[in-house]
């Protein structure tokens, strides 16, 4: 255990308190997989965390107390049962001081698995088992706790997606009769469940769950053949989309633009232009080109943007006594074009010659 971590735990113990490592972090920790997000439960109330740490006065979403340490991220809470949802958010909480109980109000078994600053296994509700059968299931009342939080749809395909699970039966029937509420969902929620799987290697796995549960044609995507490329956008770009889920205006124009590469099938000296580096890059994935040669070509590149462009427009407009016009683009352009081909180089020399003629 990170010695960052285990000081953490010491720092609540010997104040008089419990604390344990609890959630993804332990998973991935029994599985042999690297983590940086971290949970710690306690029956330390936050006021008493308040005091503890001092320095890091940071609260998180849940009343809880958030620590970023040596890249770790870092989220303590105390003990509690969640009484009322509203729209998936707890709205009415009350701390307790039993480990059972909380870890009953989590989502699935193989996440209520605990540890203490020793490494010792808590194991309250069969987590290891269903770790050991590469099983995903809901810890309680199946239907009572999809409907209490329907995010949870996204996450048991998500984690039987990136660690190659299996859905508990019980869990697959609720799904299946319950799929639509995966649309009371923010985009938020969703962009961020079906990056997480999209960004996995095993991706084509939640696909097919996905598109098996009816989820993908409610979102409006679908999809035909997909190239793993480790580039979120350069997925998104291989998809089908109606709607664009949060995403950022850059994020937008970065998938247009790959599809559009992609679509083409050429990367040469226009499309560089056009495009850009990095967009091209991410196509060329896709398209299994030599990314090698594509950095080559743009560093030779003659032109990479109009401001390189060695007649200024308002030299251009003086040396042709003209104003500013859709041909003055046009002509603009033409001279673009023959830059990229070689045909002429970009000097003033070589581009008022050409106007000359």
């Amino acid at each position: 255990m990170n010695k960052v971590i285990k000081k953490i735990l010491e720092t609540i113990e010997n104040n008089g308190f419990e604390a344990y490592l609890v959630g993804g972090f332990v998973r991935d920790y029994l599985l042999g997989i690297k983590s940086l997000d971290v949970d710690i439960c306690t029956n330390a109330l936050p006021k008493d965390l308040h005091q503890m740490f001092p320095l890091n006065n940071n609260s998180n979403n849940y009343g809880g107390f958030n620590l970023k340490i040596n890249g770790y991220n870092i989220d303590i809470t105390t003990y509690r049962l969640e009484l009322k949802y509203d729209k998936r958010k707890p709205v009415e909480i009350t701390y307790i001081n039993d480990l059972k109980k909380d870890v009953l109000r989590r989502d699935f078994t193989i996440n209520a698995i605990c540890m203490d600053k020793n490494e010792k296994v808590i194991d309250l509700l069969g987590g290891i088992d269903d770790l050991n059968n590469h099983l995903i299931k809901i810890i309680g009342n199946t239907e009572v706790k999809i409907k209490e939080d329907p995010l949870r749809i996204l996450r048991a395909i998500r984690f039987a997606s990136t660690r190659n699970f299996l859905i508990d039966s019980s869990l697959d029937k609720v799904i299946r009769e319950n799929y639509e509420l995966v649309k009371t969902l923010s985009d938020i929620r969703i962009k961020t469940e079906l990056t997480k799987i999209l960004l996995h290697k095993n991706f084509l796995k939640g696909l097919e769950l996905l598109k098996e549960y009816q989820i993908l044609a409610l979102l409006g995507i679908s999809y035909d053949d997909i190239t793993y490329v480790n580039d979120i956008c350069g997925m998104w770009a291989q998809l089908n989309i109606t709607k664009y889920f949060a995403f950022t205006k850059q994020e937008i124009r970065n998938i247009i633009n790959i599809r559009q590469i992609v679509k083409n099938g050429v990367i040469d000296n226009h499309t560089l232009y056009k495009f850009g580096l990095y967009n091209c890059l991410v196509a060329a994935d896709i398209l299994n080109k030599d990314k090698k040669q594509i950095n080559e070509m743009y560093k030779k590149i003659p032109l990479k943007n109009e401001g390189d462009l060695a007649l200024k427009t308002e030299e251009l407009l003086t040396l042709l006594q003209i104003k500013p016009s859709k041909e003055v683009k046009a002509l603009k352009e033409e001279i673009i074009a023959l830059i990229l081909d070689e045909k002429i180089e970009n000097t003033k020399e070589d581009i008022i010659k050409y106007l000359r003629k």
